[in-house]
């Protein structure tokens, strides 16, 4: 059984940083495969950043790349996003989600394609 526990979200001024912590429980695999969505009510669920833990592969949005960075620690089984730069239009629901096998890099942000899904963590930029 795969267990997800997301933390990390809050409040900040546009410009501000914060890091979310999704630790993962539950995969055997060599690799699997861990992403970070977001979404605002009323409208799609988009892929943020994501990782093929095994060997190590990331992917991120156009919209966050250069400002987002994932990390893992292995021995404490959890996947960090350090979020930095962070703009009003990161406001939303982030979730994290993962599955137990290595994704090609097209499908890493691709939310259908994984299985197991934390309960999310709110971020809010001001500005």
């Amino acid at each position: 059984q795969v267990q997800l526990v997301e933390s990390g979200g809050g409040s900040v001024q546009a410009g501000g940083s914060l890091r979310l912590s999704c630790q993962a429980s539950g995969c055997t695999s060599r690799s699997n495969s861990v992403g970070w969505f977001r979404q605002v009510p009323g409208e799609a669920r988009e892929g943020v950043a994501a990782i093929n833990t095994g060997y190590g592969y990331k992917k991120y949005a156009d919209s966050v790349k250069g400002r987002f960075t994932l990390s893992e620690d292995n021995a404490k089984n959890t996947v960090y996003l350090q979020m930095n730069s962070l703009k009003p239009e990161d406001t939303a629901m982030y979730y994290c989600a993962a599955d137990c096998k290595e994704k090609a890099s097209w499908l890493l942000l691709s939310e259908e394609e994984y299985t197991y899904w934390g309960q999310g963590t709110q971020v809010t930029v001001s500005s």
